[in-house]
């Protein structure tokens, strides 16, 4: 009973200090690449280049892609469905300033349900360019949970950090570095 009596309270605690934790996040990582913003632009605004960067592409080479709406820019959609590590969901370009910056809203279905905006942002300098890429949106219950045992600006930063690389490699291969 007493052995019981602790797990319960040690599950009130974890749900306690999750219910504390912030109701929004922000996650942003930041590279240079040595290419101009308008070849960096390219692979960015249409969905059709991600299979090019995208980390959840390269992790899970059978996930299942569904493109509608745009070619590229806004109005550009994208569908997938995956392994449990890519999940399932959809996003759509909701802003896009030639060369500059790119919006895009997700929509997790699976692992759970969650809605965030990514943000690319292109930054000239001299002959390579800054692209910033931040993430934000409502700290569902379940990954305030998660942030109880696990930091998740370092597990998703990683995520970022990996897409940022493929990103630079891919634009430097087509600057014929």
């Amino acid at each position: 009973m007493r052995v019981l009596l602790v797990i319960a309270v040690l599950i009130a605690g974890v749900l306690i200090l999750a219910a504390s934790k912030p109701d929004t996040f922000a996650i942003e990582r930041a590279i240079t690449i040595e290419a101009p913003p308008e070849k960096i632009f390219a692979l960015l605004d249409d969905f059709h280049n991600w299979n090019l960067w995208e980390p959840q592409v390269m992790d899970d080479p059978a996930m299942k892609r569904t493109f509608s709406g745009s070619r590229r820019g806004v109005g550009a959609a994208l569908d997938w469905s995956g392994s449990e590590t890519t999940g399932k969901g959809g996003m759509t370009i909701t802003k896009s300033v030639p060369s500059t910056k790119i919006s895009v809203m997700v929509h997790w279905a699976r692992p759970f349900e969650a809605h965030n905006l990514d943000e690319f942002t292109l930054e000239p300098q001299g002959k390579a360019t800054k692209v910033t890429w931040n993430m934000h949106g409502t700290n569902v219950y379940v990954m305030k949970v998660m942030s109880v045992f696990v930091n998740m600006d370092h597990l998703m930063g990683r995520h970022f950090e990996t897409g940022l690389a493929n990103l630079k490699a891919a634009a430097e291969r087509s600057q014929g570095k």
